[in-house]
């Protein structure tokens, strides 16, 4: 029952020992089997042989009348006892299902019989050592490495079972030297001996018995002979006679040779059958401590699961979804907050090369032409560009792996040298200049000129690099969410939950197990940051209009004091003289490139015969100009950033998820759901069950190996 629980399906993973069938085809591996189980039995797995390991569990049943058999369902994991005509079909079918390939999920039999030896047995399928073709070579191949993963486990005992002949051609055994070098963990059966009789004398047959030298002393082997009869003919007396019968002349034939008591011990199948026995035991007996830790610690997270399914179970009960649903998500836009302010070791972290190409991967997956990925054509591609940040520019914390606000950070600094590299398209044209400066009813100036070009040439260029922010903004925003949700999850049970919410755990568990409730988190959260781009590109748009239609009042520079950077001047609170004195001071002082663009604006000539040297003059200006105001924008993308993306995202998100609303569609997704937990919670309690009766047969074990007297 224990064994059961830890092969593949069975949900757990103990230190528990087993014996695994290794060899290859026709050496007796099937015969040994059935002199195991005390009886004949047929699973034959079609011509290409097993391809999945098959489990047999043998129980010595001494007062059984018959022998019974049962097969464990592969999806339930329920036993079904069956005619072993039925048990031999079903283990067929699960190999022939397989084709051509092969499965580490296994087909479990159990046999109770007065006849058969108490243990337990993996048959491995056998290697094919000669493929005739391509396919059945890829076969043998998958064979080997299936066969292999069961070997290099320490935990099991290699029966390598090959024909009593020379000890070179044992290429079993050579593939369990491979794994296990000292060949501690392998016992050679050499099956056939009665093949042998004639060739060996009182001379040799201490020798062979060693393998001539070839086999270290330490291995443990036996030699044997099982009942064969020929093929389509019926045997003439029973299996467990015939059995009998070929180890009373295997000791017979040794004996007459002169082989001694020593060696004796390791001829025939009784002898074989007596030390797995006893070593089924010792084997066992030495591993409860480490089983019994493994099945209480299984118990605890089963108990565990089961309360955390039971919690889900009352939180979505129909009157409450609602309401979990949306404290689920509130408490998911709190955990934002905090994920902005930086958790150390939280994941999953990006470098900035891997942030581009994914940010870039996506945006040529939904062919996004709405704005350019480039931030000039100069660059042939994402490459170039991510080589001039790192190599160019060394732009700092390129290559540190970080999320939240640290990436948040390293992201203003890219989307400023982005915006950076916009340029003016097109030069000013002749006619350009001739058609902006048309008539009016008052006399339009060269500044007019110039707005109106700035206007027409600059305003696109700039707006097409200000929706690039805006989708990386929102990109990252998206990409926080297995932040968020990673750091609810991680406080458990640490020192750190006593500083945040106690809810974020449990909504944590929530979010992540229940789909529904998760989908809906996260669309709301999607949504605020698809709205957020949104209000983050009209009103940069807004800035960039007011910008573009009076330029000069953007121009105007900040006042400065001049004091200011004397760090190590006394400051004391000023008077009202010092107060009108530095009001004075800042307005006369005031440096402004309003200044230097009307100078550059006097020089143009009004002459209609100099029209040619005007538009020269106006051409620098527009880009001067223009230079000054992306000088200007870039300094406060961050500004615009914080002012018009993350704090609205921030402080709106709450309020966002307190408005969630289920719609019919998710009511029905929520009743499948609470169905599914229901299931889930029946499962978890069987399996509870099931790991409290192998702790109590465990200990029972342990008590019966107690009282026995020691020999």
């Amino acid at each position: 029952d224990v064994r059961a629980m830890v092969l593949p399906g069975g949900g757990l993973d103990l230190p528990l020992p087993q014996f695994v069938l290794v060899g290859r085809q026709s050496v007796g591996k099937s015969r040994l089997l059935e002199a195991l189980a005390g009886e004949t039995f047929n699973f034959a797995p079609g011509q290409l042989g097993s391809r999945r390991p098959t489990v047999l569990e043998f129980r010595s049943v001494p007062t059984a009348k018959a022998s019974r058999w049962q097969v464990r369902d592969r999806k339930t994991g329920r036993w079904e006892e069956l005619p072993v005509e039925r048990v031999a079909e079903i283990v067929g079918q699960a190999n022939e299902e397989l084709g051509e390939t092969v499965s580490a999920d296994p087909v479990s039999v159990r046999v109770e019989s007065p006849a058969c030896v108490d243990m337990q047995i993996v048959d491995l399928p056998s290697f094919c050592d000669f493929a005739m073709d391509a396919s059945k070579q890829t076969l043998a191949r998958q064979i080997e490495a299936l066969s292999a993963s069961f070997m290099r486990d320490k935990r099991n005992i290699m029966l390598c079972v090959e024909q009593a002949g020379d000890t070179g051609s044992m290429t079993s055994l050579q593939k369990c030297h491979a794994v296990d070098p000292r060949l501690e963990r392998t016992i050679l059966v050499r099956n056939k001996l009665d093949a042998f009789y004639e060739e060996l004398t009182t001379e040799n047959v201490g020798r062979w018995i060693d393998g001539h030298g070839h086999l270290p002393e330490s291995l443990v082997r036996f030699a044997l002979t099982l009942p064969s009869w020929k093929e389509g003919a019926a045997p003439t007396r029973s299996f467990r006679e015939l059995l009998d019968d070929a180890n009373a002349e295997d000791l017979r034939q040794m004996q007459s040779r002169g082989l001694g008591p020593k060696y004796l011990q390791t001829i025939g199948f009784k002898n074989f059958a007596a030390f797995l026995e006893k070593n089924v035991e010792k084997m066992f007996a030495e591993s409860i401590g480490p089983v019994l830790a493994g099945l209480a610690e299984s118990r605890s997270r089963t108990e565990k699961e089961a309360k955390m399914l039971a919690a889900e179970l009352v939180d979505t009960e129909p009157e409450r979804i609602l309401s979990t649903t949306r404290d689920c998500g509130i408490s998911f836009a709190m955990a934002l907050t905090h994920v902005m302010e930086g958790v150390l070791e939280l994941k999953p972290v990006q470098n900035l090369e891997e942030e581009l190409r994914e940010f870039h991967d996506y945006h040529h997956a939904l062919g996004s032409t709405h704005f350019s990925l480039r931030p000039s054509e100069e660059f042939v591609g994402l490459d170039d560009y991510i080589h001039y940040l790192r190599s160019e520019l060394q732009m700092p914390t390129f290559s540190v792996e970080v999320n939240g606000g640290a990436q948040f950070r390293r992201l203003m600094f890219e989307v400023e040298v982005f915006l950076r590299f916009s340029e003016i398209s097109d030069q000013a044209k002749k006619k350009d200049v001739i058609q902006a400066r048309g008539v009016s009813m008052t006399s339009l100036t060269w500044r007019d000129v110039v707005v109106k070009l700035l206007s027409n040439m600059a305003h696109l260029p700039l707006q097409a690099r200000v929706m690039y922010v805006g989708e990386r903004l929102k990109w990252f925003f998206q990409k926080q969410k297995d932040a968020i949700l990673n750091f609810m999850s991680s406080l458990e049970g640490t020192p750190a939950a006593n500083l945040f919410s106690p809810l974020f755990p449990r909504h944590a568990k929530l979010i992540s197990q229940n789909e529904m409730i998760r989908h809906l988190v996260y669309e709301t959260y999607d949504k605020a940051c698809q709205r957020q781009l949104k209000q983050f590109v009209d009103l940069f748009e807004d800035v960039l209009t007011a910008t573009f239609s009076n330029p000069w009042v953007f121009l105007k520079a900040a006042t400065t004091d001049d004091t200011a950077d004397d760090l190590q001047q006394d400051w004391v609170l000023p008077n009202w003289e010092d107060t009108q004195t530095r009001i004075k001071a800042e307005l006369s002082g005031r440096c402004s490139n309003e200044g230097r663009i009307s100078t550059l604006l006097l020089r143009i000539p009004e002459e209609s015969t100099r029209i040619d040297d005007a538009i020269e003059d106006v051409e620098q200006l527009v880009l001067r100009t223009y230079g000054f105001i992306r000088s200007q924008v870039c300094d406060q993308v961050e500004l615009f950033a914080e002012s018009f993306f993350k704090l609205p995202m921030m402080r709106r998100l709450e309020e966002d998820m307190a408005l969630i609303e289920l719609s019919e569609q998710d009511l029905a997704n929520y009743k499948v759901r609470r169905e599914r937990l229901e299931g889930e919670m029946r499962r978890a309690e069987e399996h509870r069950v099931e790991i409290d009766a192998c702790i109590s047969r465990i200990q029972g074990f342990l008590l019966t190996c107690a009282a026995r007297p020691s020999t």
